[in-house]
Formats: C-alpha cells, sequence, structure tokens
C-alpha cells in the first residue's frame, strides 16, 4: 500500500496568526479508548503563557474510532492543533515518533521546543511548565520519568507490583551512587536515569543538529537521548519532570511498557533491566566513567594506554577511542569496546540483598563525594596550594 498522509490543521481563530514556541508532538494509532484523556490532559497545562503551546497529532494506521474522537476534541481546544493522518504499511514506533517531532520542528520554524508524549499517557498539568524551567536552566534536552496510571496499576498482580518498588529502590540507589561518584554538572542529584518517548523535550537546535528521533523500529528514545549526549549536548534527567504511563497488558509498539509488563506477568523470575547490576560491579563501572571523563578532558587519553589495557581494549580501538573529539562518544565506546565492562543484570530475587548493600554502601560514596567536593572548593584559594586531592590515588 502507499503512503497515504492527509494533514488537517484545526487552528483556534484567536491563535491562528501565532506560531507556539512549544508544540507537544504525539504518534497516535489506534488509541480510541485512551486518546480523549490525554486531549483534554495536553489542554490543561497550567503556567504558560497564553498562544505559547501547540500540538501536533500523527494519526498512522488507525483502523478505529481514533479519527474522529479527535475531531470531534479538537474544535474545543484551547491550544492550537495540527493533525496528521497517515497511511503506511512500513509503519513503526520510531518512524511515528520522528515524524511527529519532524512535524512540529516544521511548525516551531528558527526556534522553540518539541516535547514528546504518547497517546496512551497522561501528562499532570505541571508538565510542559516543568519541563520549560529545565530547558530554562540550561538543558539541551530534557528527559523525564514515568508513573503508572493508578487505577490501571492497580490492576496488576500484586508480586508485579511488588516487583516494580524493589526495581524502583534499587535504581534510585544506583542512580544517587552514580550521580556523585561521577557527577555530571549539567544532571546533578537529584536525577533519574528513564529515557522514554512518553516524556522527552528536546530544543529545536540540538533535535536538528543531531539528524532528528532515530527512525528505528524499537528504542528510538534511548537512541536519540544517547545521540544527544554523544554529541555533547546537555540531557538533563529531572526528577520533576513526570508522565503517568498505561499498564494495559496489549500495547501498539513492540518492545514498549506493556510488552514488559506482560512479559513479567508470565514470567515473574525475569531478568532485571541491564542497568540493574550488581553494585560492585556498577561502582566499578561508575569509578572507570570518572576516570575516563578526567583522562579525556586533560589530553592524557591518547597519550597513555594503561586505562586500556585494564579494560582489555584492543590497542587499535583505544587509538581510535582517544582520537574522538566528544567526551560522551569516547566515555561510550569505551564501554562497548571493553570485555570487563559488559552489562550483567540480576534477578528480581537478588534485589533485596543488592538494596541492602547499596543502602550500607551510599554514606560511604556520600561521604568521599563530599570531601572531593570541599577540596575542589578549597584549592581555588592560595593557603591550601599543594594540598593533594582526595582522589589523587586514581
Amino acid at each position: 500500500m502507499a503512503d497515504v498522509v492527509v494533514p488537517v490543521a484545526r487552528v483556534p481563530e484567536t491563535s491562528s496568526a501565532a506560531i507556539p514556541d512549544t508544540i507537544v508532538a504525539i504518534p497516535v494509532r489506534n488509541e480510541a479508548e485512551r486518546i480523549a484523556a490525554c486531549l483534554r490532559a495536553i489542554d490543561a497545562q497550567a503556567g504558560l503563557r497564553p498562544g505559547s503551546l501547540g500540538l501536533v497529532l500523527f494519526l498512522n494506521n488507525c483502523t478505529d474510532d481514533t479519527a474522529r474522537i479527535v475531531a470531534d476534541h479538537v474544535p474545543r481546544l484551547s491550544v492550537p492543533v495540527r493533525v496528521i493522518e497517515t497511511v503506511f504499511d512500513g509503519a513503526h514506533a520510531g518512524w511515528a515518533r520522528r515524524a511527529a517531532m519532524d512535524a512540529a520542528a516544521a511548525w516551531l520554524g528558527a526556534s522553540g521546543t518539541i516535547l514528546s508524549t504518547d497517546a496512551d499517557s497522561r501528562v499532570p498539568p505541571t508538565w510542559v511548565a516543568a519541563n520549560l524551567r529545565a530547558r530554562a536552566a540550561g538543558a539541551d534536552a530534557v528527559a523525564g520519568r514515568v508513573e503508572l496510571i493508578p487505577e490501571e496499576a492497580a490492576l496488576l498482580p500484586p508480586a508485579l507490583r511488588a516487583r516494580g518498588k524493589l526495581e524502583d529502590a534499587y535504581d534510585a540507589l544506583l542512580t544517587e551512587a552514580e550521580a556523585r561518584i561521577d557527577p555530571d554538572p549539567n544532571d546533578p542529584w537529584p536525577c533519574h536515569r528513564t529515557t522514554i518517548g512518553a516524556t522527552l523535550g528536546v530544543g529545536l537546535d540540538a533535535y536538528a543538529q543531531v539528524g532528528g528521533m532515530p527512525e528505528i523500529p524499537l528504542g528510538e528514545d534511548a537512541a536519540f537521548v544517547a545521540r544527544l549526549r554523544a554529541q555533547g549536548f546537555r540531557v538533563r534527567h529531572d526528577p520533576a519532570v513526570m508522565v503517568f504511563v498505561s499498564a494495559r497488558l496489549a500495547g501498539r509498539a513492540p518492545g514498549g511498557v506493556a510488552d514488559t509488563i506482560r512479559a513479567r506477568c508470565e514470567d515473574p523470575g525475569a531478568l532485571c533491566d541491564a542497568r540493574l547490576e550488581p553494585l560492585p560491579r556498577a561502582l566499578v563501572r561508575y569509578l572507570w566513567r570518572r576516570r575516563l571523563r578526567r583522562l579525556h578532558a586533560s589530553g592524557r587519553l591518547g597519550t597513555t594506554r594503561g586505562w586500556a589495557r585494564r579494560l582489555a581494549i584492543p590497542p587499535e580501538d583505544a587509538r581510535r577511542i582517544a582520537a574522538m573529539p566528544l567526551l560522551g562518544q569516547a566515555v561510550a565506546e569505551a564501554e562497548r569496546a571493553s570485555p570487563r565492562l559488559g552489562h550483567r543484570p540480576i534477578g528480581v530475587r537478588d534485589l533485596p540483598g543488592q538494596i541492602r548493600l547499596a543502602k550500607a554502601v551510599l554514606p560511604a560514596v556520600r561521604a568521599w563525594a563530599g570531601l572531593r567536593d570541599a577540596w575542589r572548593t578549597a584549592r581555588t584559594r592560595p593557603d591550601v596550594a599543594g594540598v593533594p586531592a582526595p582522589e589523587a590515588a586514581e
């Protein structure tokens, strides 16, 4: 079947001459049950300048009542809306999100912010404003966190909800350890490590410079953020930015939240996400990231090879990594090239023990980080010149 695109723009008369400076882009496919709630949530955004927000709805391959519901609701919305209806045999999640965000970029024109969410998600009234606050603080892109829609989460098996709480607890402990050992000035603690298309924000310039959203079937959101970080853009994982996502078991995109929930219902003992690895291994990873960043910043990544030998990285790969001009690219490639930094996820039964261990170790990490930061501050004063750093052993 040929690609058929029917753009249908519906813009309130009072805003027809204005170009919004922030546009929400939503890919939509067969969401008749949820699209109305999604639209009401977008329309309920608070703390924004009138006329500053726009909405792009990219309806692709819809075979239910989604288009009719959208047509019924759009005239009643207070924000300008552009609706694009598409039929395309080759559609997939990355393609649809890319198309929605590209349409938002074209509408913005010269500058502004693109926000991405999903048609089965519900954004709180502060979602747009929270994204814009993070952008105003210096972030080129903003990754928010997610929670399950409460009334849907209540229907999940109790064991699955309990597992989710354990995973969230351990993830938060690992995130704090990482943020204190290898701090990113653009993404300071408190932060999180969620990367999901249901809540992503990016400046138009950054979006264009990295070539837009990767048009891949799975993991386009994580690949996009990795691309931004690799090219030196400031990505903030802001805990103040949050979206409620569906807890349904039958999703529209393979590999999404629905597939994860269903798989864990079917196999309660399934491994955790790759990021949730044993604490000792995670701490080694964070320390090596810090070491590699310091070597890159000082220009020593290419003049010494001890780091490559210790990470079992072949000489030719080490030379290629050392030649990379961008820090994010060098660190990411070093992790990929080293067999000693491969992720080894844990099982759900390991979570309680790892949580206890992390809680025992984290006070020492905080103390070490506090001493390091205090030394950095004191080093700028003449009376402490020559005092060795607490991290000199690196």
